[in-house]
């Protein structure tokens, strides 16, 4: 989609990088990994994986790459744990040798990717025989309420774009094909489920103006809009979206989230000989 962009950290934050950090800190939790691990986070985006590993995971390391070099930077600024680094990397060909990690995990990426089965085959690759591979995407055709107010109100007004909705776009994000992803990948003891959170935004502007900053899908289709059209877009917008008493939005975004095991024993314990991610 002409106009779709994933590169500005400052831009991606308001959007969807202040929603994200409570589902990756759901999704670090429920993975229960032993502490003293090496982790890698591919498609790190901005760090909010990484940081919730950093914060929830105990790990010795934990190394994200992401294709945007723009991302990359903006994490290396904005983590400064020394047990972090980022790597300029494309997802089907990972920058790091194989069985390297004790988890590798991938944050609201898959279905961005042309070859998601190539990148789930390549997350298997670097992690070691028994660890974990995770990875999570948005609910896009129902649970993301954020966005899938955005593609309603944009079906009502324009129905011809409702080939761009990331609903339909994206049949990735669902229980059913994250499944079949992972167990085609050869992972083991695939298991799928719902991590859901509270999206609050203090008001309309708070909900609308990030739209404005061209980052995915989207925020990519208002921006393409001539400014009287976003205007009818806004207001149809406005009238759409719940307002409590104070005049908040209170709106719910619903991941689904994904892991299975490469087969073979268990990851080398803490005290192991193990080679760096770096």
């Amino acid at each position: 989609m002409e106009g779709e962009v994933w590169a500005v950290g400052a831009a991606y934050e308001p959007y969807i990088g202040r929603w994200s950090r409570p589902v990756a800190a759901e999704f670090v939790r429920r993975l229960q990994a032993a502490p003293g691990g090496r982790w890698l986070d591919i498609g790190c985006g901005t760090g909010a994986v990484s940081q919730a590993v950093l914060d929830a995971g105990r790990p010795a390391e934990v190394a994200g790459a992401d294709a945007s070099e723009a991302y990359v930077r903006y994490a290396r600024r904005r983590i400064a744990d020394p047990r972090a680094h980022f790597v300029a990397g494309d997802a089907a060909a990972l920058p790091f040798p194989g069985a390297v990690a004790d988890v590798a995990v991938s944050g609201l990426v898959l279905n961005f990717l042309p070859d998601p089965g190539r990148a789930v085959a390549e997350l298997a690759r670097v992690t070691r025989p028994g660890g974990t591979v995770g990875a999570y995407v948005w609910d896009y055709a129902d649970g993301m309420q954020l966005i899938r107010h955005f593609w309603d109100a944009v079906g009502a007004l324009d129905p011809r774009a409702r080939e761009l909705d990331e609903g339909t776009r994206f049949p990735l994000c669902r229980p059913d094909r994250l499944r079949a992803l992972f167990t085609g990948a050869g992972l083991a003891d695939v298991r799928v489920e719902a991590i859901d959170v509270p999206t609050r935004f203090r008001d309309f502007d708070d909900y609308w103006t990030p739209f404005l900053g061209g980052q995915g899908p989207a925020p990519g289709y208002a921006m393409s809009l001539p400014q009287d059209r976003r205007a009818a877009l806004r207001e149809r917008l406005r009238a759409l979206v719940p307002h409590a008493a104070d005049g908040s939005i209170p709106l719910s975004a619903r991941a689904w989230a994904v892991r299975g095991r490469p087969p073979g024993p268990s990851s080398p314990t803490r005290g192991a000989r193990r080679q760096d991610v770096r």
